[in-house]
């Protein structure tokens, strides 16, 4: 009985360790190289200059902020997660920025079209 006490320990303590490498996530470096680059993009296009735009990046930055807590503390899935919304809020930003600058530039190109027309 003593061999077969040994054995069911072994396979328990090989389930416990299969179990803990399976759990086990890799860190998601890519993903928060990538939510980082897109943050930066939005502000190089000016989203702090546009209400809607400064706040998805506001929230992209606090995210990624609490993902790089959670890798630290080893909880990369939940980091993962959250970098994913911190990915779509930054690219939002990106795509409420580019909004506004074409808006702008558009503007521009009106008033110019009326100053031509008006022999200015």
């Amino acid at each position: 009985m003593g061999t077969r006490t040994s054995l069911i320990i072994s396979v328990g303590m090989l389930s416990v360790l299969a179990a803990a490498c399976g759990s086990s996530v890799p860190p998601p470096n890519d993903r928060l190289a990538s939510a980082e680059a897109a943050a930066r993009s939005a502000k190089e296009l000016g989203a702090d200059n546009n209400p809607k735009a400064q706040l998805e990046l506001k929230l992209a930055t606090e995210q990624i902020d609490q993902a790089k807590k959670l890798m630290a503390d080893g909880d990369n899935k939940r980091a993962d997660l959250v970098l994913q919304r911190a990915n779509a809020d930054a690219e939002l930003a990106v795509m409420l920025a580019k909004e506004s600058n074409a808006k702008a530039e558009a503007d521009k190109a009106q008033e110019n079209v009326k100053n031509i027309k008006a022999g200015k």
